[in-house]
């Protein structure tokens, strides 16, 4: 089974959005066997829960977050991944930094799907509107999308 996790700063929005609607898209293809999602946060609470925008706006593709909890990048299972999915350059840079024995395996979403560099960022929503959100949402769910088919060769 393949495994790949998440990353953003929070765990609450980006990265949350993105490993509930790859989870949903596994499930929705039968492909659940194949490949453990997960999600985590460089700076994230543990228990955390995701905001009540990103919540609102993930029931348009079906996804329910209200359950979802956010863990710190120290307690996932970063180590056992075959991919590290982070949402920004930083994430992407701080990951590397604290993980270098990982680095081959770490990309921001965009750039895994062969974004070009100058547009590799997916900004964080928190603390705006639901339009924000929204747009949020839309990058994640065209970017999730286009990685389930490289990373699984659908």
């Amino acid at each position: 089974m393949k495994k790949i996790i998440f990353i953003c700063t929070g765990n609450i929005c980006r990265s949350a959005m993105a490993h509930h609607y790859m989870q949903k898209r596994l499930y929705d293809k039968n492909l659940q066997n194949e490949c453990l999602v997960t999600s985590c946060g460089t700076s994230a609470y543990s228990q955390d829960v995701s905001t009540n925008n990103a919540i609102e706006v993930m029931k348009k593709y079906g996804v329910d977050l209200k359950n979802h909890r956010a863990t710190p990048i120290e307690y996932s299972n970063i180590a056992e991944c075959d991919l590290i999915i982070c949402m920004t350059e930083k994430h992407k840079q701080l990951v590397k930094y604290l993980y270098p024995k990982l680095s081959s395996k770490v990309y921001t979403l965009k750039e895994y799907n062969g974004a070009d560099s100058s547009d590799i960022n997916i900004s964080d929503p928190w603390g705006y509107d639901i339009k924000t959100y929204e747009k949020c949402a839309e990058e994640i769910v065209e970017n999730v999308d286009k990685l389930i088919n490289k990373f699984l060769g659908e």
